[in-house]
């Protein structure tokens, strides 16, 4: 089973490869097991959805799940995406940080 561990959810990111390049949006939601994200306003697909007794039927855009090695966390301070790993801080709290900036990037 895989598991995404550099992005979680409501995070920030900047998608770095595919049709989507350059675009910046917030996840929504990890698929761990396919190892995807799902990025706010990216991605967007059109379905065709049937009416129900309570739901109008129509077309409706979603977003489609990304593969998650075509994102990385966006880093405000830096206004750009960086790649991340983790360190224990002295008071035993795990956080990320920028490999190549040394930048903490959790609060």
């Amino acid at each position: 089973m895989h598991t995404v561990t550099h992005v979680r959810k409501n995070d920030i990111v900047k998608i770095i490869a595919g049709s989507e390049k350059g675009k910046t949006g917030k996840v929504l939601r990890i698929l761990h097991k396919t190892n995807k994200v799902v990025v706010e306003k990216v991605n967007l697909v059109k379905r065709h959805k049937k009416a129900t007794g309570k739901d109008a039927g129509g077309i409706i855009e979603m977003e489609a799940p990304i593969a998650a090695s075509n994102v990385l966390l966006y880093a405000d301070s830096l206004g750009r995406g960086v790649r991340t790993q983790t360190k224990v801080l002295d008071n035993g709290k795990k956080v990320r940080f920028s490999k190549k900036h040394n930048l903490q990037l959790d609060k």
